[in-house]
């Protein structure tokens, strides 16, 4: 299965994709904007999108607004990356259709733990 880690720093997504190919997910894809991913979104096939919050100019949150209002996307599971667990942005993602969110930093077994539930589903 092909995941999508989507962050505009390259360290964030370095280390999302580290902690994937341990879990064993080793066909991982990285891209630094919302936009870019939405490009590869259509153009590829994935089984993930593991998405950071805060990105610019388009959020997260509008990235997965915009997978969820595309009908050939609106079903990739997606996990969103939080800076912290607000209850704002908690509900804003959910209300949007995130999967799951993981609030940073984490680690293996933490997103492990995040992925399992979504996939399952």
């Amino acid at each position: 299965m092909k995941v999508l880690v989507v962050d505009e720093s390259a360290t964030a997504r370095r280390m999302t994709k580290a902690l994937l190919t341990r879990i064993g997910y080793a066909d991982v894809e990285e891209v630094s904007s919302g936009t870019t991913a939405l490009q590869k979104l259509r153009g590829s096939t994935f089984g993930l999108i593991i998405a950071a919050w805060a990105m610019e100019p388009m959020t997260g949150l509008q990235l997965l607004r915009e997978v969820r209002g595309d009908s050939s996307l609106s079903g990739i599971p997606f996990i969103m990356v939080m800076p912290d667990s607000s209850t704002e942005k908690v509900l804003a993602a959910k209300e949007a259709g995130v999967n799951n969110y993981v609030v940073k930093p984490f680690d293996t077994d933490t997103l492990n733990k995040k992925i399992q539930p979504v996939l399952a589903s």
